[in-house]
This record gives structure tokens, sequence and C-alpha cells, in this order.
């Protein structure tokens, strides 16, 4: 397996492209230190990890459909997917904004980048390329997002339309603008659809009412989750959840380390439930133990900084 180091020189040489020109790459990408990433809320270069085999490959199967065809929407936006996937984010937003150039009514290149740029800690910017997602999908039908990591059952689970609320939602509660967050993470449960989505945006719209004091509401959002749910992959929302309601007990969740992203959901959202019943203490020692994990891109990694970067929540 090649080196991370390795691997991203490969994806920088390989995507240097003439389109850039029609955007200083300087306004697409804030600076850091070499080899990084991007910097934690608190400052801290943050670094790829290998990626594994598949992959690796995966991207070289993209990158290998771009070369052949660069002008066509789908294998940009494949091409800018597995470039993130292989932990390139930085490149893959310069993809994605390749393809905001060539389709500028697109949503979809719009919606990649914004969360590319939540990867980065650039809320505003994705923030921006959210409203305008959802300005250009206004007049579009449902369209289903094909999986880049497909599930157990090779079901895809989300719409563009859903993805592009949920995750405009969450930058927004990354900012700790908790009107704004729930606006649009009810745009994203009210489009309805499967119970994967419905605990996914349910477990943020509780903590975010949690959060502005609406306890009562936050209860009430929750009507529609039940233990008997047809969860496909976000078992960890589901169970979340049903701690929510109280229909779990706390000590039967998973381990709660925060060092995979699946984990630093659970760790998160149980910092959150400790925050909301008092114990501030634990709270804090769970999001500090969330923030010493590996897995920095994970949300839940993100919002644990989010709010240790704010100590009057």
């Amino acid at each position: 397996m090649k080196n991370i180091r390795t691997l991203l020189l490969t994806l920088t040489v390989a995507g240097s492209c003439s389109w850039i020109g029609f955007s200083n790459a300087a306004e697409l990408l804030p600076a850091v230190p070499a080899g990084a990433q991007a910097l934690s809320l608190q400052g801290k270069p943050l670094y790829a990890a290998s990626p594994n085999e598949d992959t690796r490959e995966n991207f070289v199967a993209a990158r290998a459909s771009y070369e052949l065809d660069p002008n066509t929407a789908d294998t940009i936006i494949w091409y800018g997917r597995r470039t993130a996937y292989a932990g390139d984010y930085r490149r893959a937003i310069e993809i994605f904004s390749e393809g905001v150039n060539k389709f500028p009514e697109d949503p979809r290149f719009y919606r990649h980048r914004g969360h590319r740029y939540i990867s980065i800690r650039e809320f505003d910017r994705a923030i921006s390329d959210f409203e305008q997602a959802a300005g250009l999908m206004q007049s579009l039908p449902l369209q289903v997002e094909p999986d880049g990591l497909p599930n157990a059952q090779n079901i895809p689970l989300t719409s563009t339309q859903g993805n592009v609320w949920y995750h405009l939602g969450l930058a927004y509660y990354l900012k700790q603008d908790w009107p704004q967050a729930l606006a649009a993470f009810r745009n994203g449960y009210n489009l309805g659809g499967n119970d994967d989505n419905l605990v996914s945006t349910g477990h943020w719209i509780y903590m975010i009412l949690r959060r502005m004091g609406e306890d009562a509401q936050a209860v009430d959002a929750l009507n529609e989750i039940t233990a008997d749910m047809n969860i496909i992959e976000n078992m960890s929302y589901h169970e979340l959840c049903l701690l929510y309601k109280a229909d779990m007990a706390i000590e039967d969740m998973m381990a709660a380390n925060g060092d995979d992203p699946s984990n630093a959901a659970v760790a998160y959202g149980i910092a959150n439930y400790f925050y909301y019943n008092g114990d501030r203490q634990r709270s804090d020692e769970l999001l500090q133990r969330i923030v010493s994990g590996s897995s920095w891109s994970a949300f839940g990694y993100i919002a644990a900084e989010a709010d240790l970067a704010n100590p009057q929540r």
C-alpha cells in the first residue's frame, strides 16, 4: 500500500489542471502547515491517515475515468468523492470546484464541496455552498444519491436534497446557530423517507432543541422513533434516540471511545446526554476523549471540538 504522503502527491500531480485559473486556489482553501489537511478548532494540524487498499484502488479507477472523460458531471463527482475517501479533502474541494465551474446549475457539486469544507473546518464556506445547492434543487425531483461506501444491503438511503439539508443543519450546528440548524434539519426530516433518515435527523433535532432549552419539544420530536424500526446503517443514531426517549439504558450503549466515526457519533451524543442532565464534568471528559482520538473528520469529533471551543455552552 502506498504511504498516504505518496498518494496525496500523486493526487496533486495528476490533478494539476488548467480549470483552476477560474478561481485562485487560495480563495478555495485556507493555509495549513505542509502535509496537513486542516487545522482543528483549537489550532492543531490534522493529517490524513493511510487509506486501505480498496480505497486506494477505487481512487485510481475514478481518476482514470476522469482522465478519459473530464467533462461529464458524474465522472467529476466520483473523482472528487474518491479523492476525499482517500483522505485528500483539499484536493477534493478543488475537484468539486472544477465541477462548479463546468456545471454551475448542478447542486451536487455544491453539496459535496460543502461536505468537505465541513471536514476542514470551513463552516461559513460550507453554509454558502449548501444554501446555493438548496436554491438550485428547488425545482428538481427527489434524487437518490449513490453510496460511495455501500451498506450491507447495498441500498442507497439518502437523496441529494436530504443530504443538502442534513449537512447545512450540521454546519449551522457547528457554529452553534441553533435556530438555523433546527430549520435545516427539519427541512430534511420533512422529506420523509426511510427509518435511517428519521433517526439520523431526529438525533440532531433533539440535541438542538435541548441546547435551546426546549425540552418538551425535544421529546415530541422523537415521537416517530421506536425500538422496532427497520434500521440498515444508522444503528448509532437509533440507539441514541432510544436513549433520549429512556427506552435504552446508557449502560447498554456500545463502547463510546470516539476513535472511529460511529463511536465518535455515539460518544458525542452521550457527552450531550451528560450535559443535559447536569453532569458537566463527565460531559467534558468525554468530549476530551473524543478529540484525543484519530477520527478527526467524523461529525461527532468536529462537534466535540466546537463544544470545547465554547466554554460558555
